[in-house]
């Protein structure tokens, strides 16, 4: 038994090592293979439609994008329709290149007197499509979809646990039959909670450069948010506390330290609660406050009255829209 027991622990020990070794060749391929081929990210996606003005004006007056670029007619040779599985009698092809708000741009193709199939892919054929729109309010976009005379291919589902839990999301349709989808989880989605080292990239997240670099810092409202913040977290009435977040932070803020990430008032408003109850009567002082486009920096001090920097720390604030969209909590370590 002895020696089984040292050749059955041999065996681990190897199949772990080879598991080990996997995992890093697997690795360190993806990341050859993305270095190899120098590709970051979608730059735009692709998207054929029956009528060139129809597909403009729905995503310009009722998705409310704007069209930017455009080429062609561009005629179009027997090779090139051949490589690319084009009938070879479809006419030239003009392409209007559409910016999307955050995130890839859509490029809209449309084929002067098109040979090709005119009925659109089922959901379950091979090359059948879709494109998701995110958005922070999904059942007010269904309202406002259905006012424009849109489709909604049924209501928006929420679902209830898994990697996804916490993501609304509908599908409808463009008036040339297209499906796409509302997606939305203000409050993030499931995986997230457990601190993932790779998160999914959403629009909810980003910033828009244009709105950043023509954003300049009001001292005065800055000063405020910043006052008003700490009130909140002095505060030790929890329904008065969230009504004041809702007045200063975003509904998707999230909140981040070393230790701890909130999304949203309600979890921050309970992480606010455990200090209350962990260390009662301490407070919160501002020390100092700086500021410059969107970001505030904020020097602070917590304590009872008998040691009112029992910690000391900074919070950065990102304020988009008047409100704090990000906040980064860096608590000074003890001397």
């Amino acid at each position: 038994m002895k020696t089984n027991y040292k050749s059955n622990q041999k065996i681990q020990t190897s199949a772990v090592a080879l598991l080990n070794l996997v995992f890093f060749f697997s690795a360190s391929e993806k990341a050859e293979a993305q270095n190899t081929a120098g590709i970051i990210g979608i730059d735009h996606v692709g998207i054929n439609v029956p009528d060139l003005n129809q597909g403009i004006t729905f995503f310009s007056d009722v998705l409310g994008f704007k069209p930017v670029t455009q080429l062609g007619p561009i005629p179009l040779d027997a090779g090139w329709k051949e490589a690319n599985h084009i009938n070879p009698t479809t006419g030239a092809v003009t392409i209007k290149m559409i910016n999307a708000g955050t995130g890839a741009s859509i490029e809209v193709f449309s084929y002067a007197d098109n040979k090709g199939s005119k009925v659109h892919p089922n959901s379950d054929d091979i090359g059948a499509s879709h494109i998701a729109f995110y958005t922070s309010d999904i059942k007010e976009s269904v309202k406002y979809l259905k006012s424009k005379g849109v489709k909604i291919l049924g209501e928006p589902y929420l679902t209830p646990s898994g990697d996804t839990a916490g993501e609304s999301w509908v599908y409808f349709e463009t008036p040339w039959g297209s499906k796409m989808e509302l997606v939305s989880y203000p409050d993030g989605k499931g995986y997230e909670k457990t601190n993932p080292k790779q998160m999914l990239w959403s629009p909810k997240n980003e910033t828009s450069a244009v709105r950043l670099k023509n954003q300049t810092a009001d001292p005065l409202q800055y000063n405020a948010i910043v006052e008003r913040h700490f009130e909140i977290w002095n505060g030790t009435d929890g329904a008065k506390r969230i009504a004041a977040m809702n007045d200063i932070y975003a509904r998707d803020i999230e909140v981040l330290d070393n230790h701890f990430s909130a999304v949203g008032s309600g979890q921050i408003n309970e992480f606010v609660d455990n200090l209350h109850e962990k260390f009662p009567g301490y407070k919160f002082i501002v020390k100092s406050i700086e500021s410059h486009h969107n970001i505030i920096r904020a020097y602070w001090q917590n304590g009872s009255e008998a040691n009112p920097a029992a910690v000391t720390g900074m919070d950065l604030f990102v304020i988009e829209n008047g409100k704090v969209q990000k906040l980064y909590v860096f608590v000074d370590s003890k001397k």
